[in-house]
């Protein structure tokens, strides 16, 4: 891979992360994207050249709490608009356990990345976010 190479690759890592607050969040976030698209760039230029989101799509055993979530949205779970702790409780059973608290913000950056949507849904005397295919 020659230098201008490598820095299209990091430009491609740069926008993918560009609409994330600045913190460790989007730094872990760029390097697992970088990673990704240096260790696919090689297959990628040999099929022509693949877009971020292609080269992100969910994988067979996937490793990303991101990945992980795209993983049961392609099994169709998203179809039942899902609250937060029933998308918890599914992980859970594929053995990949979150806090609440750190699914909710992966959960808004699917939403805004447009991999899913949120509707605001009462239940009884409360309200809470449904989740269903974008």
């Amino acid at each position: 891979m020659n230098d201008d190479e490598l820095i299209k690759v990091r430009q491609l890592a740069e926008r993918a992360v560009k609409g994330m607050s600045d913190g460790p969040l989007k730094i872990a976030a760029f390097q697992t994207i970088l990673e990704r698209l240096l260790s696919n760039w090689g297959s990628a230029e040999q099929s022509g050249h693949r877009s971020v989101k292609q080269s992100l799509a969910p994988e067979k055993n996937p490793s990303t709490l991101r990945g992980r979530v795209l993983a049961i949205k392609s099994e169709g779970f998203f179809k039942s608009q899902p609250g937060l702790a029933e998308i918890k409780e599914a992980l859970g059973a594929r053995g990949w356990h979150y806090p609440l608290t750190t699914l909710s913000g992966a959960m808004q950056r699917l939403v805004r990345e447009k991999e899913l949507r949120r509707e605001r849904i009462g239940t009884g005397n409360r309200e809470a976010w449904k989740y269903s295919n974008a």
